[in-house]
């Protein structure tokens, strides 16, 4: 297992187009880039923006949320910003039309935001989380406080699949290999897939006070997930078996597929960690 220390905690973490490794550093208010054994960081111009998702999208490019900084900020290679209006901006995705989709936390809105700057929104209930996109089509959220998942069609139609579990509070979503949706109840200690269809089933994890924050599709055909309050990395197949991996940090939230084929996750604890599969 490889170690990366980076100056401050890292929150959100993907791979991009460059072939480096992405990471926003909320606390510090900075995005950084990690790539051949070098860790560039690039400071916002509001250091209490809260820097927090970060995906590649349209344009080759990082996009990432500002949630306390109500924007959503784009940056190249070479760490150039560009910058569009949002309201607690949280989750990220590009959706299958091209766009960039994502969740106001606390606006109860989805959002599409073209490449030129153009936002449309769609009105939802219950603190849209995480945001992705489905094998249907569709763009597919958790409801955090609705306890539910919600999805969005690119008509703005949206349905919602209440969870059978009270105080599952969903996080991370994903698309699995299967075909469904996978999603984290972190509130409940455990791992919920959902059909396209709306039928959901739910794992429980072997400590349910493990906190499962993001949770991503491997490389190996299952699903990775991280469990902020006990430090460890876990995996469940698309059969349900579930198994863990200690990690030498604390508090690890996002997780990513790298450059190199190895899963990394950012470590609140200031590092980011190499897990090869």
């Amino acid at each position: 297992m490889q170690v990366v220390e980076v100056p401050g905690a890292p929150y959100g973490v993907n791979t991009g187009a460059d072939g480096a490794l992405w990471f926003t550093l909320a606390g510090a208010g900075a995005v950084g880039r990690y790539h051949e054994g070098e860790v560039r960081v690039f400071a916002s111009d509001r250091p209490g923006g809260q820097p927090t998702v970060i995906v590649p999208g349209p344009g080759d490019a990082m996009w990432f949320s500002e949630f306390r900084g109500n924007r959503i900020g784009r940056i190249t290679g070479e760490g150039d910003p560009a910058w569009f209006p949002a309201e607690t901006p949280y989750g990220l995705t590009t959706g299958p039309d091209g766009a960039l989709w994502f969740t106001e936390l606390q606006a109860d809105r989805i959002g599409r935001l073209t490449p030129d700057g153009n936002t449309t929104y769609f009105p939802v209930t219950g603190m849209p989380s995480m945001i992705t996109a489905g094998s249907d089509g569709a763009l597919w959220y958790t409801l955090n406080q609705g306890n539910a998942i919600g999805r969005t069609g690119l008509d703005g139609v949206s349905t919602v699949h209440p969870l059978p579990t009270p105080g599952a509070n969903p996080v991370g979503i994903t698309a699995g290999p299967d075909g469904a949706l996978w999603f984290v109840e972190i509130g409940a200690g455990r791992i919920g897939r959902i059909t396209t269809a709306g039928d959901i089933e739910e794992f429980p994890l072997p400590d349910a006070a493990a906190r499962p924050h993001a949770i991503i599709a491997g490389p190996d055909g299952a699903l990775w997930f991280t469990e902020w309050a006990t430090a460890r990395l876990g995996r469940i197949t698309v059969e349900g078996v579930i198994s863990e991996t200690e990690l030498p940090g604390s508090e690890p939230h996002g997780l990513a597929v790298g450059p190199d084929g190895a899963l990394w996750v950012a470590m609140e604890s200031g590092t980011l960690e190499r897990v090869p599969v």
